[in-house]
C-alpha cells in the first residue's frame, strides 16, 4: 500500500465523520421541533457507512488475505436514514400541537445519546487526522534519508 493510498483512506474517513457530525448537529438542533413540513415531529437521522467498494470479487479478496495483503479503500456513506423509533409523548396541554388529551408528540432525539455519538465521531475524526500526520511524518523522514 502506498503512502498516498493511506492518506486517501484517512481522508475518506474524515469526510464520513464530518458528515456524521453534521447529521448529529442537525438532530440536536431539531430536538424540540414538533412540526416539520410533512406535519409530523422531526425524526432522528442516522448515516449508514460501508467500506468503499473495490470492484474485487470475493475470491480476489480471499486470495489477498491469504497473502497478507490489505486492500482497503476507505469508507463511504451510502445513505442517511430516518430512525423509525416511536416519538416521545409529553404532557403539555397549552402547546399548539397538543392532542385532545394534552399530549404533544416530540421528536425521537435523545440529547445524551447524540452527545455520546458526537464524542465518538470526534475521536474517529482525530484518529484519521493522526494517521494522515503519521504518514506525512514518515514521508518526510524518508526524504531525509536521501540527503
Amino acid at each position: 500500500m502506498s503512502m498516498f493510498k493511506s492518506i486517501d483512506i484517512s481522508a475518506s474517513g474524515l469526510t464520513a465523520e464530518r458528515l456524521r457530525m453534521d447529521i448529529i448537529s442537525k438532530n440536536i438542533a431539531n430536538a424540540n421541533t414538533t412540526r416539520t413540513s410533512s406535519g409530523t415531529p422531526y425524526r432522528r437521522q442516522v448515516p449508514i457507512f460501508r467500506e468503499a467498494s473495490s470492484n474485487l470479487t470475493f475470491q480476489q479478496h480471499l486470495d489477498a488475505a491469504k497473502k497478507g495483503i490489505l486492500r482497503g479503500n476507505g469508507v463511504e456513506v451510502i445513505a442517511v436514514k430516518e430512525d423509525k423509533s416511536p416519538f416521545k409523548k409529553v404532557y403539555e396541554p397549552g402547546h399548539p400541537d397538543a392532542d385532545k388529551d394534552g399530549y404533544v408528540q416530540m421528536p425521537n432525539v435523545d440529547i445524551v445519546a447524540e452527545m455520546i455519538n458526537m464524542i465518538s465521531s470526534t475521536r474517529a475524526y482525530e484518529a484519521n487526522v493522526t494517521c494522515i500526520n503519521s504518514t506525512k511524518s514518515m514521508a518526510m523522514k524518508a526524504l531525509e534519508i536521501g540527503r
